[in-house]
């Protein structure tokens, strides 16, 4: 760096400041400095917004790299003289590449060669078509384009097509991870697939990017003639096939037992010398590649394929380089590729013709390739579509491949500014597209036909929907679920992920495959955190259904921002047809998530329970205390019985109630549980209970459907019933009161709002997610030892509705929906 000369002067690296009266925009390091923040301003604040348009991180750098160069700013000198001079642009460039080889590296991480073998020949078929169509029409466009752009004849027809069928042919599978995870569709059929094929086509295409620049390498010189020998373009491609051999065949083991030993157990100094070794290798491979002629991006995306996608070193990689990359190095490649960039070059009608015609064929071969081969594969024809606008997606992988071509001299400056217009336009209208194709947002859960002898079960069988965030409240829901197992039992566990823009493709593709715990088993071979949890969270399950045999648990995941996440929920519970939604509501899981709560409740189509995790069926200090005589007398023959779990359930009256009650009666149907019904009788109110209805025959309708329940539950069950009379000023002293008598481990209340007097008493506690009595009993929570269960009736029903079983009659249903 301090080597480079401008205008005859030595470049220094660092000023001695403005009092010394140098200005630090002629220094390498500031200068530096001032183009990142820059790039990352313009690019954070694009992507600011476009976040409506629901369009990827790469569509606002790439355009603030445009914006950047002369395009737009760049067109004023005086801009370019002081922020981007022609001095720095080795030094931004130089840069920028280490950023690009930590992010193929990081490409290489995310591409699993074993998905590959898994995805079959639906994936590879779809990949092949998709590769091999945008080639052809290549061949004409590249003859058109050779034609048309002025200085393109002078590059030799094999290094043109080259490029250009791989710019067309190309599918950016990070970029293709994250628009899959945004549209919510990263766990559906066409998801999965879209993923196997894109995880195909970027080996292939990076395979065809290597032959690409030995074949640019020798290049033709501005004579027109060749330069170098044709065998060392053989004696090039031998090398970087022994290349592969030696990664896949040598390092790989390596690899591997370098990950097994970098496990949680090991010391942190251990695992930080592993880290610094593989990345340490990140560099080696791509100085090897670059020696050998071929890019050294090439080597860092081989040296990523060889690590182990299901171990600790995986993650920890992930989690140590990929902000640092994408959120600061990766911006200055775009940067400087949008100073490379001119788009006045494209000027005159001629010009915006060809691309339109580059557009045009791009989308062309892409879509339909793709959506032919599909149909033939029997996948339907919405989904095909939409699979062939997804696989059109281009972005940050496309702008790799253009700018080496640029390098290498075979594209010129108007060449190159319509293939990066072209990986923009395709890039944007995928979002928009494929949300066009899937205007129905039931079209995300795919059904599958089930036999008629299990239709028949599942129309008498309690279907119930419980969201979870990990392992931590999976006993306490499985003792739910045991109080609740009276009948056939069909138990949805959905776990919830929250897609940030921190979320890495290969987490999320982790994730979107482990829909059940077969899948678990197969791909949880690693000891990371994040496999850990979720085997652990499957095997849990899959020992309860071993042991309760009416119970069959599904295992879904999704994989959204909080912001829509409602949305998954709901439309899983409508295609499942559940009677209840679980939902769990805990101070560590923050706002965002008691917003998915609350949106929840709001629209339900079903009766929702929200859950307060006070370590509910696990037992206290006190209960192990009380075991322990038993035992120490188990000399005198004295039996051991375990005491049985007690449970209380205020009533005060209403549909929300009502709902707890019949709750309550069927754990009371269970013999280890308890269940103590406590009615409370307001003072001013004791005629018609606590009730928020003020119209005189609602309120006599809502007694008479009070009573009714309660003498139904007397009747089915045997239940300890306690009345209590309050005063309204009372009620959160008494509610507060049952839940610090550490008598109950489960307190069950409805989700019920009371007249404005009465909130008012209550401290005009107004949170939607618990109600007013749930909000009683959680606001001493320090004191408080019970789980506490919070019932909404159905939303859409009416009052004489929403006293109806808990276990309503299916009348659809010959036919089991599965989220895929």
């Amino acid at each position: 760096m301090a080597n480079t000369t401008r205008s005859s002067e030595v470049i220094k690296t660092s000023s001695s400041g403005a009092w010394q009266g140098d200005n630090p925009l002629n220094y390498a390091f500031p200068l530096l400095i001032l183009q990142t923040i820059l790039v990352l301003f313009i690019s954070r604040f694009l992507a600011f917004l476009l976040k409506p348009l629901r369009q990827p991180k790469v569509i606002a750098e790439i355009l603030g790299g445009i914006l950047l160069g002369p395009s737009a700013l760049g067109r004023n000198q005086d801009f370019l003289r002081w922020i981007f001079p022609s001095w720095s642009t080795p030094i931004l460039e130089s840069v920028a590449s280490i950023g690009l080889l930590f992010f193929l590296f990081l490409v290489g991480l995310e591409l699993d060669l074993t998905s590959i073998r898994r995805s079959g020949r639906r994936a590879f078929t779809i990949a092949l078509a998709g590769i091999s169509l945008p080639f052809l029409f290549g061949i004409g466009l590249t003859f058109l384009l050779r034609r048309a752009i002025k200085g393109e004849e002078k590059v030799g027809y094999a290094q043109c097509l080259m490029f250009t069928g791989v710019a067309l042919s190309i599918t950016a599978f990070p970029v293709l991870a994250r628009i899959l995870a945004e549209l919510r569709l990263l766990t559906t059929q066409v998801g999965e697939t879209a993923m196997a094929a894109a995880a195909i086509n970027d080996v292939a295409a990076w395979i065809l990017l290597a032959i690409s620049v030995d074949l640019a390498a020798g290049n033709n010189n501005p004579s027109g003639t060749s330069t170098t020998s044709p065998l060392v373009s053989i004696w090039v491609l031998l090398s970087g096939v022994l290349f592969v051999a030696f990664m896949l065949l040598l390092v790989r083991p390596f690899m591997s037992w370098l990950s097994t030993r970098c496990s949680s157990q090991q010391q942190d100094l251990v695992d930080e010398a592993y880290i610094c070794l593989t990345l340490a290798g990140v560099m080696a491979s791509g100085f090897m590649t670059d020696l050998i002629g071929i890019h050294s991006i090439f080597g860092a995306f081989v040296f990523g394929l060889t690590i182990p996608k299901g171990g600790d070193l995986a993650g920890r990689l992930i989690k140590r380089i990929e902000d640092f990359v994408s959120g600061l190095l990766l911006p200055l490649y775009f940067a400087s590729s949008g100073l490379k960039t001119d788009v006045t070059k494209i000027r005159g009608a001629e010009a915006w013709g060809l691309l339109l015609i580059v557009i045009s064929t791009s989308c062309a071969g892409k879509i339909m390739g793709t959506f032919v081969v599909a149909m033939l594969c029997m996948i339907p024809a919405r989904e095909s579509l939409a699979l062939g606008v997804l696989m059109n997606t281009k972005g940050l992988v496309e702008l790799i491949v253009l700018n080496i071509g640029k390098e290498k001299k075979v594209l010129n400056d108007e060449m190159f500014a319509i293939l990066v217009m072209m990986a923009l336009v395709t890039t944007f209208m995928t979002t928009p597209t494929v949300m066009a194709i899937y205007k129905s947002s039931s079209s995300n859960i795919t059904t599958k036909g089930s036999s008629n002898s299990k239709s028949d079960k599942d129309k008498e069988c309690l279907r119930i929907l419980a969201c979870i965030h990990g392992p931590g409240n999976v006993p306490s829901l499985l003792n739910l679920m045991d109080s609740l197992q009276n009948s056939p039992l069909k138990l949805y566990v959905m776990h919830l992920v929250e897609l940030s823009d921190r979320s890495s493709s290969i987490m999320m593709v982790q994730r979107a495959r482990k829909n059940g715990y077969p899948l678990v088993n197969r791909f949880c071979r690693g000891s990371s955190t994040l496999q850990y949890h979720d085997q652990l969270v499957a095997s849990e399950f899959k020992a309860y259904s071993r042991v309760h045999g009416q119970v069959t648990i599904r295992h879904l995941t999704a994989i959204s921002a909080l912001s829509c996440m409602h949305e998954d929920i709901l439309q899983v519970a409508q295609a499942k047809r559940v009677s209840m939604i679980f939902l769990l509501s805990m101070e560590v899981l923050g706002h965002g998530w008691r917003g998915v709560n609350q949106r929840v409740l709001k629209a339900a189509p079903c009766l929702v329970a929200v859950f307060v995790d006070g370590g509910f069926g696990l037992g206290s200090e006190s209960d192990q205390e009380d075991q322990e005589l038993p035992a120490a007398a188990s000399t005198s023959s004295t039996a051991i019985t375990i005491p049985k779990k007690r449970v209380c359930v205020l009533f005060l009256g209403g549909p929300d109630d009502r709902q707890a009650l019949e709750l309550g009666g069927r754990m009371a149907q269970h013999a280890d549980f308890m269940v103590t019904v406590v009615r409370l009788l307001c003072v001013h109110h004791h005629e018609r209970n606590c009730y928020s209805i003020s119209a005189k025959h609602d309120v006599d309708l809502e007694k008479e459907l009070d009573e009714g329940a309660m003498a139904e539950l007397k009747r089915k069950s045997e239940v300890e019933y306690i009345e209590k009379v309050v005063a309204e000023g009372n009620i959160e002293e008494t509610v507060r009161s049952i839940g610090q008598s550490k008598v109950y481990e489960l307190v069950i209340v409805g989700k019920r709002r009371f007249p404005s007097s009465m909130a008012s008493q209550l401290n005009q506690i107004d949170q939607s997610e618990l109600g007013t009595i749930g909000d009683a009993l959680v606001s001493a929570q320090a004191v408080i030892s019970s789980s506490v269960l919070v019932i909404q009736h159905q939303q859409s029903l009416n009052s004489k509705k929403s006293s109806a079983p808990l276990l309503p009659p299916n009348t659809d249903g010959n036919q089991d929906l599965s989220l895929v």
